[in-house]
């Protein structure tokens, strides 16, 4: 059974662990009301995704 020698340090594992970061989401305009949006998905602040009024904020 593979067991290992030493015990890992802590620099040595934070070296391996630099690449596990969070990502920030893909922001694109909304080409109707121009606030930054996720791509593919409806806007939330006017409600449009690809050109169609989907969500209707009135009451």
């Amino acid at each position: 059974m593979a067991v290992p020698k030493r015990r890992t340090s802590t620099a040595k594992k934070a070296k391996r662990r630099t690449h596990y970061k969070l990502e920030a989401p893909n922001m694109s305009a909304c080409p109707n009301c121009g606030e930054m949006k996720r791509s593919h998905r409806v806007c939330p602040s006017c409600g449009h995704y690809a050109g169609k009024d989907v969500v209707s904020n009135e009451a």
